[in-house]
């Protein structure tokens, strides 16, 4: 992985670059490294990268890399890890390494993305609020891409709840290189709240108008569905968007007032086909949620108490009686309510009354 970091900082080596030469020289990073120059043009071809990798890697240290990338507590997944997200690896071009900070586990929660405008309307804000929240609570990671606007805002509402979200940037993921700058503490605070910040661009990666697109493709190849809460007809939420559908994802557009600029990419979106979203249960619904919700849910509850295990087991949204639960689980009345007890203080259940309960 040390090698193939460092040849992912030579401009020019991109997923499919690095897939074909680790296919040459036996998955090996570092046989890519010390290639020679004729094995590297049988590799790849003819042409100017085969000369370009032996001339730039003179100039590249990959321990010293490597050893940045430790201080700056950033991690490298590829495409082969069992870790790398699985609806990501599902699209096109996924990217064959990415860089994590924070949160390792993409594969813990489904997500969704929520994306809009940079400059949005306070009514953009508080439904980017609202929408982020519930679906949040609900058990999804909520994805966007660090922008200032409504990305900002999914985030921030996200975090608010202590709930996990995503944030893919257009740049590198090391302090220096983090943009946008004004959203440099909101990455800080995204990473000590168990979030996650992600980047297919190695340390020292400046943002460019070309590494937005690709970013964006990762944004909606994360996620179930892109939800676009506002944005104009030109807005950089519409490609997310239209990635999404690329790539068989869902996209849900928030409609606008006909007199707002900034709601018609959305209503466009809604026209031509876009599912639309006046609350959450318009998403969960599309996405046939309600089981992948109780599944989420149920992975957030880690125990190896048998008994809280058996109940999580019966349990679901659906109200059960506590008579019933104890003859199902066999655990007997008392043994039922003590268990009860115990995971309705730990947040995992709730008695909605009558002794009825349900799986939060």
């Amino acid at each position: 992985m040390k090698y193939l970091h460092a040849l992912n900082k030579i401009e020019g080596i991109g997923s499919q670059k690095i897939k074909k030469l680790l296919s040459f020289f036996n998955n090996t990073g570092e046989n890519i490294w010390h290639a020679t120059y004729s094995d590297l043009q049988i590799a790849l071809g003819d042409g100017k990268l085969p000369e370009k990798i032996i001339n730039v890697r003179k100039k590249i240290d990959p321990e010293k890399e490597w050893t940045y990338l430790k201080k700056e507590n950033i991690h490298i997944i590829s495409l082969t890890d069992k870790t790398y997200p699985k609806l990501l690896k599902e699209i096109s071009n996924p990217p064959y390494l990415i860089y994590l900070r924070g949160n390792l586990n993409l594969n813990e929660l489904p997500a969704i993305a929520v994306v809009g405008a940079r400059k949005y309307s306070s009514y953009g804000a508080q439904a980017a609020i609202a929408f982020s929240r519930d679906l949040a609570k609900s058990g999804l990671s909520i994805v966007s891409g660090l922008a200032l606007g409504i990305d900002a805002i999914a985030h921030k509402s996200t975090l608010d709840i202590n709930e996990k979200t995503i944030a893919v940037l257009g740049s590198s993921i090391d302090n220096k290189n983090i943009y946008p700058r004004a959203n440099y503490q909101l990455a800080q605070e995204i990473v000590a709240k168990n979030g996650t910040l992600l980047s297919e661009y190695p340390p020292e990666t400046s943002a460019t108008t070309f590494t937005f697109p690709a970013r964006n493709r990762i944004i909606a190849g994360l996620s179930l569905g892109t939800i676009v809460v506002e944005a104009g007809e030109k807005s950089g939420a519409l490609i997310t968007a239209r990635l999404a559908l690329e790539n068989n994802r869902e996209v849900f557009a928030i409609p606008g007032s006909i007199f707002s600029e900034n709601s018609t990419g959305t209503n466009n979106l809604i026209k031509a086909g876009a599912k639309l979203a006046t609350n959450i249960s318009d998403i969960l619904e599309e996405l046939n949620f309600s089981q992948i919700k109780l599944a989420a849910k149920s992975c957030k509850k880690i125990t190896d108490d048998k008994n809280e295990i058996a109940i999580l087991n019966i349990l679901s949204d659906k109200p059960i009686h506590i008579d019933n639960i104890g003859k199902i689980s066999k655990l007997g009345t008392a043994t039922t309510t003590s268990i009860l007890t115990i995971m309705e203080i730990k947040g995992w259940i709730k008695n909605i009354g009558g002794q009825n309960y349900i799986l939060l």
